[in-house]
């Protein structure tokens, strides 16, 4: 009997993988446990295992594919097996696909059972990424007004993002009431400021026998524009824009164009700190088998500084503003495959042995592309630090949904005037960028103070 190699759940936030590589050949025998196949989720890889000994028989899956979780890609049974998808539970039902007609060529076959489908109108479906499903949820856009660009034809969150963009902005009062009377919000004419759906064109709408105007091309394109074309240029190598890459680019274009960024920069003396990292180092490295860092130090007093400032430990939705019960520290990392987060749960409550070993571990990880799903999300606020490469000061992203993101830059020698003499004091800049939406600024500034208070007198950390 047959066994079926599925995609296995990765993670309560992973909904669907691109297969990388077939480890190996179409009917090519294996062993239980063998390493057969790579996937990739926005986060990480993973390699999946044989769950029986047998021959590998391959399903209609090629390397670039999206797949969702728990999808069967293929068999392991006799040598003379064909795949065949198995029945599968209500948990992991098949999802409904569009028919593409038939294919003509590889480049031409027909789009997998793979792609999630959003219901549109009785008979018509539209294929779409679940994250931009959500979001059009959430902001009560219809699908079928969106211009796709992900691939086969799949719609994904940034055609979303560029279509809230390029179309007239909508009142919460007025989405509302055109909900409750089934109106399409986004073929409303708005009166209001640039074009904004107000309340009243809702009920001019729902007032009027004719049927309601559908807004200018020109004032309000449904579409993406057209890009102008690239002049002429030798290209040295030529990379797709695709995996954790795509993944960077979606999440940082969202941010800078949902975000209220606001940068507040101040210099800290760091002397005291590097003196007492210095003496921790030469006390602890032998006994806690590694030396702590500037980030452990750093990571403690921005958690200490999140629970003194509940209100930079939160984030916004559609209607409010949550302020969160954990501090969950993100620490930005540089790997081979791009730049991943790893989150600390609950840095408030850790020594800073623990979290340095917890860092650590997440690091290594991260670096080797084998990190949990769970370990790169759930983050409530992030520290990036670029010093090591002598960056003095620069304006992060910030990671959405977090309200804000703490840049770090380089430690660096410099002349200060201390009464009335000019000494030399180990100096260093941070960057605080926040979301105006959630915070204002002389809140968010004392909240940085007090991290550099933090700095100068490391020793008020014993004080709690």
């Amino acid at each position: 009997m047959s066994e079926p190699l599925l995609i296995p759940k990765l993670g309560n936030t992973v909904e669907e993988v691109t297969i990388i590589d077939w480890l190996v050949d179409d009917g090519a025998p294996v062993e239980k446990g063998q390493e057969v196949l790579e996937i990739e989720t926005d986060k990480a890889t993973f390699a999946v295992e044989a769950p029986a000994a047998g021959y590998l028989h391959r399903g209609p899956y090629a390397v670039g594919d999206v797949v969702p979780v728990l999808e069967a890609v293929a068999v392991i049974g006799d040598k003379d097996e064909v795949f065949s998808a198995p029945a599968r539970s209500d948990k992991a039902a098949p999802r409904e696909v569009a028919d593409t007609g038939p294919a003509t060529t590889d480049e031409a076959r027909p789009i997998p059972a793979i792609l999630p489908v959003t219901e549109v109108a009785a008979g018509e479906r539209v294929f779409a990424s679940p994250r931009a499903r959500r979001l059009a949820e959430r902001k009560g856009v219809d699908m079928r007004l969106v211009t796709p660009s992900g691939p086969g034809g799949r719609i994904i969150e940034r055609d979303v993002l560029a279509f809230l963009e390029q179309r007239p902005g909508v009142s919460p009062v007025a989405r509302r009431l055109a909900e409750e009377a089934g109106i399409n919000v986004w073929e409303l004419q708005g009166t209001g400021p640039g074009g904004r759906v107000t309340r009243r064109d809702v009920e001019r709408a729902l007032a009027s026998p004719r049927p309601v105007a559908a807004p200018e091309p020109a004032a309000a394109p449904a579409t993406v524009p057209t890009p102008p074309p690239l002049p002429e240029a030798e290209v040295l190598e030529r990379r797709p824009l695709k995996g954790v890459r795509a993944i960077i680019a979606e999440r940082m274009a969202a941010s800078v164009h949902t975000t209220a960024r606001v940068t507040l920069v101040t210099e800290a003396d760091a002397t005291e700190f590097v003196a007492v990292r210095e003496r921790l180092k030469a006390a602890v490295a032998d006994t806690w088998g590694f030396a702590p860092g500037y980030n452990d130090l750093l990571a403690l007093i921005v958690a200490r500084a999140l629970r003194q400032f509940p209100y930079m430990n939160a984030r916004l939705t559609e209607d409010a503003i949550e302020y969160l019960a954990h501090v969950n520290l993100g620490m930005a990392v540089d790997t081979d495959r791009g730049l991943l987060v790893p989150v600390i749960k609950d840095a408030d409550t850790k020594s800073l042995r623990a979290f340095g070993q917890e860092f650590r571990e997440l690091v290594e990880r991260a670096r080797q592309g084998r990190s949990l799903p769970d370990e790169l999300t759930g983050g409530t606020f992030t520290i990036t630090n670029l010093g090591m490469y002598e960056i003095d000061a620069f304006t992060p992203v910030i990671n959405l949904p977090e309200a804000a993101i703490l840049g770090v830059g380089r430690i660096a020698p410099k002349p200060v005037v201390r009464g009335d003499e000019v000494v030399v004091r180990q100096m260093w800049t941070l960057s605080l960028v926040f979301d105006h939406r959630l915070v204002d600024g002389a809140p968010a500034a004392r909240f940085l103070q007090y991290i550099k208070r933090l700095i100068e007198e490391p020793y008020l950390l014993l004080a709690d």
